[in-house]
């Protein structure tokens, strides 16, 4: 049984893993808990506890062998694994999505994309075909595919998650602009651009307002 490990831990692994691929792409070895924190913007305290639930990977002194550290990090979140994964709804967003993701780094291998609109059905993105979202069922028997990246309009995103989910699809990744609110055995990762548009907003109304303020 794996160890329980907190969201806030899991959520920093892809920036160590993302630092860590810069580093190597940079030519460096190893590096310190401070170093590295300067770089994150993330307390060595920090860093040290949050690698300490899988280990540590450090030496007192010697810091973190960079190539082998992001290698252990890879094989934590998965990324070695290959999961199939297919994308529901090849509009804008969708083809985007398919045309420049790399889905290889990240753990997943996309296998096909369906979609319902007959002018859509049959082109082609990065060689896999526009399917006719009819035969999903007959591609998930065939491929068995573990996730599914749900690009659809958010008035049908729900029922297109509860078919899936009943044709063994577990795991999601939408980004409909609806909750999808999954059943116990179902992980879910919904992606809301427009709620990072607003955050990047209310920074950037702050950043003035303090600025106005250090003025006065």
């Amino acid at each position: 049984m794996k160890k329980q490990v907190s969201a806030s831990v899991i959520n920093r692994l892809p920036r160590y893993f993302r630092y860590l691929g810069e580093l190597m792409n940079s030519g460096v070895e190893r590096i310190s808990s401070k170093e590295l924190s300067k770089k994150m913007g993330v307390t060595a305290s920090q860093i040290r506890q949050d690698l300490n639930c899988f280990g540590g990977f450090g030496q007192q002194g010697y810091g973190y062998n960079v190539e082998y550290l992001y290698g252990e990090i890879a094989t934590i979140l998965g990324l070695n694994s290959r999961y199939k994964a297919i994308l529901v709804g090849a509009g804008n967003m969708g083809q985007a999505l398919a045309q420049n993701t790399t889905f290889e780094k990240r753990g997943f291998t996309l296998v096909g994309i369906f979609d319902t609109d007959p002018e859509k059905i049959g082109k082609e993105i990065k060689g896999i075909k526009i399917s006719d979202a009819k035969d999903i069922k007959e591609f998930i028997d065939k491929e068995t595919p573990t996730m599914a990246i749900i690009s659809t309009p958010r008035t049908v995103v729900n029922q297109v998650v509860r078919e899936l989910t009943d044709m063994g699809i577990k795991a999601f990744l939408n980004f409909s602009y609806a909750e999808i609110s999954p059943d116990d055995d179902v992980v879910v990762e919904n992606i809301h651009l427009s709620d990072s548009l607003m955050r990047l907003c209310y920074k950037i109304s702050s950043k003035e307002d303090n600025s106005e303020n250090t003025e006065e």
